[in-house]
């Protein structure tokens, strides 16, 4: 116990006061497709977390090339763009504001930069758990659950911390075949993509629109995916397609093959009677005349 208070007794002295407690403000998750258009500085402080892709941001006249992974730190009073890249994709962007930060030394709602850019470059383990935080913040604001903003408060101030901590002890990195996002985000990301399945199987859904969706690349959510079914999306999206079709041929027997193919997504009878004869071992109007 002693050593724990001592502990904390040294970070209070070197940088947190006694009376740190910032205020969480707000995320905002995005497609960076064009450049900001206002350049600006505003009274909180702002982190930007790129997600994936590529992008630069302009910070106090001075442009920074950054990647998926970086973390980019907007002091309060510091005027800012973000702006697309010069070459590569768009950047899905993730940003957290708080305010009411004051740590020794530095001015209300500023914290120490990496060396000299305001971005720390990560990797490994931290980039796993800023990864994770972003996931976490987005259900959370989808949710909206009671003690939401505590919630959001906690996930910002890990990201905080973390920051801090990424620029003065590195987090030990794992080899990269070691490491993955944990059960509970993956078992997240499949039950949000069957939700959407159930909900819109009806619809022509692509993987790419998912991904879109989900601001993800298509190769992860597939890999993810499998990983936690051992079946591919699309895969799943035609076996939920089938058991609703093979319903509506029992339920409504008034109902054509086309209507019925119609019905759960498909516009061309004959390959939805291809897949359905693939899935069950027999056509659509064999199960109709069983049931008469």
């Amino acid at each position: 116990m002693l050593q724990r208070m001592e502990i904390a007794v040294r970070e209070q002295d070197t940088l947190l006061q006694e009376d740190f407690n910032p205020a969480f403000l707000f995320t905002w998750k995005g497609i960076r497709r064009e450049d900001e258009k206002n350049y600006h500085n505003h009274e909180y402080l702002e982190f930007c977390y790129v997600m994936s892709g590529r992008g630069r941001h302009r910070i106090e006249d001075r442009i920074y090339e950054v990647g998926e992974g970086d973390l980019i730190l907007i002091n309060a009073g510091q005027h800012h763009q973000a702006l697309v890249s010069e070459s590569g994709g768009p950047a899905v962007e993730f940003y957290v504001g708080m305010t009411d930060i004051t740590l020794n030394g530095y001015e209300r709602n500023c914290l120490p930069s990496p060396g000299e850019e305001p971005i720390l470059h990560t990797s490994g383990e931290l980039k796993m758990k800023l990864g994770r935080l972003c996931i976490s913040m987005e259900a959370e604001k989808e949710t909206e659950r009671f003690g939401g903003y505590f919630m959001m408060k906690t996930y910002a101030l890990q990201m905080l911390l973390l920051f801090i901590r990424g620029q003065e002890q590195p987090l030990r990195e794992r080899p990269a075949e070691q490491y993955a996002f944990e059960s509970v985000n993956r078992k997240y990301l499949v039950e949000k993509i069957m939700d959407y399945f159930e909900e819109h199987y009806t619809q022509k859904i692509s993987l790419g629109q998912i991904a879109g969706n989900m601001y993800l690349s298509p190769f992860y959510i597939s890999k993810i995916f499998k990983a936690e079914t051992g079946e591919t999306p699309i895969h799943s999206l035609i076996d939920i397609r089938m058991e609703k079709a093979r319903e509506l041929l029992v339920t409504e027997p008034a109902l054509s093959i086309q209507e019925v193919a119609a019905r759960v997504g498909y516009d061309d009878a004959y390959h939805f009677s291809k897949l359905f004869k693939k899935k069950f071992g027999t056509a659509p109007s064999a199960v109709r005349k069983a049931e008469e």
